[in-house]
């Protein structure tokens, strides 16, 4: 039994570590998947959504915390029943998101593994069983170090988490798991292979004959059936390959300039996903930078999911020398961690991204 609480003690220690600096690489991008849980048609819990990024913080600093008391043996008690209450927190959301085809990522390990619902749920059960080990053999979970090295080291842990998280929150994350990285050509990550697997499904055709309901299943030709027909219910079973950018688009007025300035020798790319909710403070800065851009021989175009009109009025409030055009606002959020962020592209290769304290840095 002591082995296997060893063997228990380092894999979970371990991987709450992995999961929780991931997720703390990205505490925005965490935010909004827990905004997602909380949203009408998912929990429901629509009060909560103004606290998303706090509690994105505090859970993922706990997750790190609760790893490293694992791991040296910090008041096992207390760390293995926080251990088990959490796991069993995630297992019910995820298995909640897989039953009920909720939210299609869990956001475990950030953009870095991206898990289906069901393998979420499949890796929560696994650690399931192995906290309950270590609280069956909780007596064989010792200290490493004397409590006066413990809490020094928990003290520096907690330091540093905190320090890592006021940092990417300020500018953007450290390492960037995204298809909108710095390098990443976003045409390119569009495109889908032409040995990429196709999607397979499979159609129940219901059809009414002698009075009677028969169902015949295909996997896509209209069956030669005599009878009058009734409805089809169609079914994926495989997913066929999804090119790791979608859903991007650049729209104005209802015309789609996506791959003419995608084309464009140079582009700056002034990010808001929400103009209502921007940093307006930072505006007059934006001004400068962009206008700078201009001057220099760059396509400047603003990219929100935010209507027309706010955009329009938000130039004109701040006399911007560029329009906005619209995209997802998902896709937004993913491309940069800030509102507004300018990107500065070539050819459709990202060669810049600046969160909004970051745009002195800026070069052109």
């Amino acid at each position: 039994m002591r082995f296997l609480v060893a063997f228990s003690r380092i894999f979970v220690g371990v991987l709450f570590i992995i999961s929780g600096l991931i997720k703390l690489n990205d505490p925005v991008g965490f935010s909004f998947k827990l905004e997602e849980y909380f949203s009408p048609g998912v929990l429901d819990l629509p009060f909560f959504m103004p606290y998303a990024l706090a509690l994105s913080v505090i859970v993922v600093i706990v997750e790190v915390l609760l790893g490293i008391f694992l791991l040296i043996g910090f008041k096992p008690k207390f760390t293995v029943w926080s251990l088990l209450g959490m796991i069993v927190f995630f297992t019910f959301l995820t298995f909640y998101s897989a039953y009920f085809n909720k939210v299609t990522d869990c956001g475990c390990f950030g953009d870095a593994v991206k898990l289906t619902p069901w393998e979420s749920f499949t890796k929560d059960i696994v650690l399931l069983v192995f906290i309950l080990i270590l609280l069956i053999g909780i007596k064989h979970i010792k200290p490493l170090f004397s409590a006066k090295l413990n809490w020094t080291l928990l003290g520096i842990s907690l330091a540093g988490c905190i320090l890592f998280c006021n940092h990417v929150l300020n500018h953007l994350p450290v390492k960037d798991f995204r298809p909108y990285k710095i390098g990443a050509n976003i045409a390119d990550g569009m495109t889908v292979p032409e040995d990429a697997p196709k999607a397979i499904y499979e159609y129940a055709w219901r059809f009414k004959v002698n009075g009677a309901d028969k169902i015949v299943v295909t996997n896509g030709d209209y069956p030669t059936v005599d009878g009058e027909f009734i409805d089809v219910e169609t079914t994926q079973i495989q997913k066929g390959y999804e090119p790791p950018v979608h859903d991007f688009t650049i729209e104005q007025d209802g015309t789609d300039y996506t791959d003419a300035m995608l084309s464009e020798e140079k582009l700056v790319m002034v990010i808001a996903y929400d103009l209502a909710k921007s940093n307006y403070e930072v505006f007059a800065a934006l001004k400068t930078i962009t206008d700078e851009a201009i001057a220099k021989g760059y396509k400047v175009i603003g990219m929100s999911a935010s209507s027309t009109e706010i955009g329009k009025a938000l130039g004109k409030e701040h006399k911007l020398n560029f329009d906005f055009y619209f995209t997802d606002e998902t896709t937004l959020k993913t491309i940069v961690r800030s509102n507004p962020a300018i990107l500065v592209l070539e050819r459709g290769t990202i060669l810049q991204k600046a969160h909004y304290n970051d745009f002195e840095e800026l070069k052109f």
